[in-house]
């Protein structure tokens, strides 16, 4: 999972490759004068894209909650005078609009997931394939704990809630147990321990037909708890609409299960309007539709680009457009 793909040996300057780059610029459109919202600028390659495809003539705030890809994507975007950047999780998008003077948005994207510049990086702990400090915060200046308090302070029943909701693991109370067990000897410091941990619950039969690392789902849990990243994407599906001028356009690519529904049941829900219960003989809630799903099904990466990008694989767009407000007679 990532949003760009750093090249060969994970160098930076290297070759990035942003997810669903095409389809990215198919729903958005970006034209010259447009005002667009780059949620998860990360290292800049989407942004710069919506940025050349306007002709260099648009405006966009990228923000981004990991400082190190910000400088970067700064340096990268410094060639387009429209570009303004943040280090802002993306649920405060808000804020960065009120700073910039900005009283709409003609597009909005987020690319959801870790980036290859946080994965490839040992020393940030998201990685059960190389040692490095049990961390996994995006940005360490969000005021987040890092993974090793959450792994070694939170109850089983935590732990197993977490890591079965959030990581889909079938084995989450076993893996829970062993990490329960296992810190009572040692507290949790770095990534090589956990993914050893997390290994050795699994039982030696799994462990020789798994596909995949067993520690992956857990890991996948652990960041997307630290980071809260399901409670920032609510908070900002709730929020953009309002932002999003009639003809405007939002598109969201996620690499999770949950975070898809979360998508598509808020894309529905605003295309739909009224919300009260279908047998009520009258609307009381007196919602109207916002948006028009451009995605009736998420938009998947061809085998050409999975191939490029085995990262990829996993990712999903969604895109919706702002409607006209209704006029009520």
């Amino acid at each position: 999972m990532g949003r760009e793909r750093i090249g060969e040996g994970g160098m930076a300057g290297a070759l990035h490759v942003p997810v669903l780059l095409r389809e990215v610029l198919h729903f958005l459109a970006p034209r010259p004068g447009g005002r667009y919202l780059d949620g998860t600028v990360g290292l800049g390659g989407h942004s710069m894209a919506l940025l050349e495809a306007a002709g260099g003539q648009a405006e966009l705030i990228g923000l981004d909650r990991d400082s190190e890809a910000l400088a970067r994507a700064r340096e990268r975007l410094s060639v387009f005078p429209g570009a303004r950047l943040a280090n802002l999780r993306y649920s405060r998008f808000a804020e960065a609009l009120a700073e910039a003077g900005w009283d709409g948005l003609d597009g909005a994207l987020l690319d959801l997931g870790v980036s290859s510049l946080q994965l490839d990086d040992a020393e940030r702990g998201f990685s059960f394939l190389a040692d490095g400090p049990l961390d996994m915060r995006m940005g360490a200046a969000d005021g987040v704990a890092p993974a090793s308090s959450l792994v070694n302070r939170a109850s089983f029943e935590r732990l197993r809630e977490l890591i079965g909701r959030l990581g889909e693991e079938p084995l989450c109370g076993r893996i829970a147990r062993f990490i329960v067990n296992e810190r009572e000897k040692q507290p949790f410091e770095t990534t090589r321990q956990l993914a050893e941990c997390v290994e050795r619950a699994y039982p030696a039969k799994m462990r020789a037909t798994a596909r995949r690392h067993p520690a992956t789902r857990t890991f996948q849990a652990l960041r997307m708890a630290v980071n809260q990243e399901l409670e920032e994407l609510e908070s900002f599906l709730t929020d953009i609409v309002a932002h999003i001028r009639p003809g405007g356009r939002i598109a969201v690519i996620s690499f999770h299960s949950l975070e898809d529904r979360l998508v598509k049941r808020a894309f529905r829900d605003e295309e739909k309007g009224c919300l009260c219960p279908p047998r009520q003989p009258a609307c009381t809630c007196g919602r109207v539709a916002r948006l028009k799903v451009l995605t009736k099904k998420p938009v998947l990466p061809g085998e050409d680009e999975c191939q490029a990008n085995p990262r990829a694989r996993s990712a999903k767009l969604r895109a919706a457009e702002r409607l006209a407000p209704e006029v009520r007679q």
